[in-house]
C-alpha cells in the first residue's frame, strides 16, 4: 500500500468517525432538546387570568359573565383550562383594584403553578389560541411586562408630570388590551412589596403607576409592547375590546337624574357661563349651589361660607338638600364642580346599567394609602353619581366633615369605605383635560367628563370631546 493509499485510508476513517459521533450526539441531544421545549411550552393550564372585576352588582354579573365565556371557549378548544379570577373576590380588601396589594395573593395562590398572569378588564375579549401564541414568544423563566403600549404626547399632570424632558420615552399599558406578567416577575415584585416599607399615598393612573413600579427606574422591565393586544379588532389581534358605554337598555330619564353644580362668586362670571353655553340644557333638574345668591344665575346659598381648599361642608348640604322635599325627587344626584364639562345624555345612558336601589358610588375612581389598606374615592372634578340609596345611607351613619373645608371626595369616599359602599369606577369620568391623558386612548372613548380650563377652550373641548351630533333620545 503507498503512503497515498495510508493518507486517503486515514483520512476516510476520520471523516467515519466524526460522523457518528456527530449521529450519536444527535441521538442523544434530541429527545432531550424537544424535552426542554416542551418545558418550556406554556398551555393554559400555566395561564391564570385575571379580570379587574367591581363589586358594584352590574359588574360583577358582567365580569362572571366574561369569565364563563373564557372558560367555554378553553372547553371547545381542548387544550387544557386556564384559570380564571375575578378580582373583587380575591379578597374582602376592596383596594385590590390597585393590584400591587393583589400580587402576594395571587403569588401565593398560583405563583407555585402558573407561568403568566394576564390581566384584562370585564369588558375586553380574548381569543385564547391567539394568547398562547404570543405567550409562547416569551421564555415564561424570564421576566416580562407585556401589553398594548400607550405613551404620552406631553408631560401630564396625572403622571405628576413624570419623564418631562421626554414624556413618550415611557410606555404603559392599555389595560382595555390586557397585559401580562411572567411568574418571575411576580415573584420578584411579590417579595418586594413584602420586604420594602412601601410608601403610597395617591393611586390616580393605575397603568402609568404599575409601568413604574415594575420598571423600578431602571432596575425592572419596561413594558414590552404586543402587537397582538388589541382594542380595536383586527386580523391577529389576541385581544379585543368592546366598549366602556355598554348599552343596557333605553338611558334613564333626565328628571331622573338631579344635577348640583358647586360655584361661588368669583366663578359666576366665567365658569357659569360655559355650563350655560354647553350641558346645561341637556339636564332636567339642576341648580347651582355658591356662598351668595345670584338670581340672574340663579345661584343658591347653602349658608356654608366658600372655602379654598376643600367643599366638604357645601357638598353635605347638597346630600341634605337632595334628600328634602326642597328639590324634585329623583333617583341619582350628580355634583360637578363649575369647571367640570359633561356629557348628560351619554351619563344617561351608563346608568342604566346601574340599580339605583342599590348604594352606588360612581366616577373616577382614585386611592388613597391603598397600600396600607387605606380607601378609594370618587375624583369631585370628574363628576361624582350618587344613588339615592347610597345618599339615605351616608347621612343616616355617623360619618361626616372633620371641617368644612376638609376635600369632599376624599370625605366620601372614607365613609363609604366604612359603610360597606363600593367605590365604581368608569374611565369615562376624568379628572383632568384631555390633553392630560394619552390620545390614543381617549380617542377610542365616548368620554362623559373632563375637568379644568387650564389653557383650553372649554367649550371647544365640549364640542370636540363630549357633544354628540347624532340625534338622542331626549327622554
Amino acid at each position: 500500500m503507498s503512503n497515498r493509499d495510508v493518507f486517503y485510508g486515514c483520512r476516510l476513517v476520520a471523516v467515519l468517525l466524526i460522523c457518528l459521533d456527530v449521529f450519536a450526539g444527535d441521538k442523544h441531544t434530541g429527545p432531550d432538546n424537544a424535552a426542554e421545549h416542551r418545558k418550556h411550552s406554556v398551555e393554559l393550564e400555566d395561564v391564570v387570568i385575571v379580570i379587574q372585576s367591581q363589586r358594584n352588582s352590574y359588574h360583577a354579573r358582567r365580569s362572571g359573565q366574561r369569565k364563563v365565556e373564557i372558560l367555554q371557549q378553553a372547553a371547545r378548544l381542548g387544550q387544557g383550562v386556564p384559570v380564571v379570577v375575578l378580582l373583587h373576590e380575591l379578597s374582602q380588601y376592596e383596594g385590590d383594584w390597585s393590584i400591587l396589594p393583589a400580587l402576594p395573593r395571587l403569588f401565593a395562590k398560583y405563583g407555585h403553578s402558573a407561568s403568566w398572569l394576564f390581566f384584562i378588564e370585564e369588558e375586553t375579549e380574548v381569543t385564547l389560541s391567539a394568547l398562547l401564541e404570543v405567550l409562547n414568544r416569551y421564555p415564561a423563566q424570564e421576566e416580562w411586562f407585556l401589553g398594548k403600549r400607550l405613551r404620552d404626547n406631553e408631560a401630564s399632570i396625572i403622571h405628576h408630570y413624570a419623564f418631562s424632558e421626554d414624556p413618550s420615552s415611557f410606555g404603559y399599558p392599555d389595560t382595555a388590551a390586557g397585559w401580562a406578567l411572567s411568574a418571575p416577575l411576580l415573584k420578584r415584585l411579590t417579595e418586594r412589596i413584602q420586604s420594602e416599607n412601601l410608601k403610597s399615598d395617591f393611586t390616580i393612573d393605575l397603568k402609568h403607576e404599575i409601568a413604574l413600579f415594575i420598571w423600578e427606574e431602571g432596575h425592572g422591565p419596561k413594558l414590552t409592547a404586543v402587537p397582538e393586544f388589541c382594542t380595536e379588532p383586527r386580523d391577529g389581534c389576541a385581544t379585543t375590546f368592546t366598549t366602556y358605554l355598554p348599552d343596557c337598555g333605553d338611558p334613564v330619564s333626565k328628571n331622573d337624574v338631579f344635577v348640583a353644580v358647586k360655584t361661588c362668586q368669583k366663578f359666576h362670571s366665567d365658569r357659569v357661563p360655559v355650563v350655560k353655553a354647553t350641558w346645561e340644557k341637556d339636564a332636567g333638574f339642576l341648580e347651582y349651589y355658591s356662598d351668595v345668591t345670584d338670581a340672574s344665575i340663579p345661584t343658591i346659598s347653602l349658608g356654608v361660607p366658600n372655602t379654598e381648599r376643600g367643599h366638604c361642608g357645601k357638598t353635605f348640604a347638597i346630600l341634605r338638600r337632595f334628600l328634602s322635599k326642597a328639590v324634585p325627587k329623583a333617583d341619582w344626584l350628580l355634583i360637578v364642580d363649575d369647571d367640570t364639562l359633561i356629557s348628560l345624555p351619554r351619563l344617561r345612558q351608563l346608568l342604566r346599567c346601574y340599580d339605583p336601589k342599590e348604594a352606588v358610588s360612581l366616577g373616577e375612581r382614585y386611592g388613597y394609602g391603598l397600600i396600607q389598606k387605606g380607601y378609594s374615592y370618587t375624583t369631585g372634578g370628574g363628576g361624582m353619581v350618587l344613588s339615592r340609596t347610597a345618599v339615605s345611607r351616608l347621612l343616616s351613619s355617623s360619618c361626616g366633615c372633620y371641617s368644612d373645608d376638609a376635600p369632599d371626595d376624599m370625605v366620601l369616599g372614607r365613609c363609604f369605605t366604612t359603610l360597606g359602599v363600593p367605590i365604581t369606577h368608569s374611565p369615562l369620568f376624568h379628572q383632568a383635560r384631555p390633553d392630560d391623558y394619552s390620545e390614543e386612548m381617549i380617542s377610542t372613548q365616548r368620554a362623559i367628563s373632563f375637568h379644568k380650563h387650564w389653557n383650553v377652550d372649554p367649550v371647544a373641548v365640549y364640542r370636540s370631546w363630549l357633544q354628540d351630533t347624532r340625534p338622542r333620545d331626549e327622554l
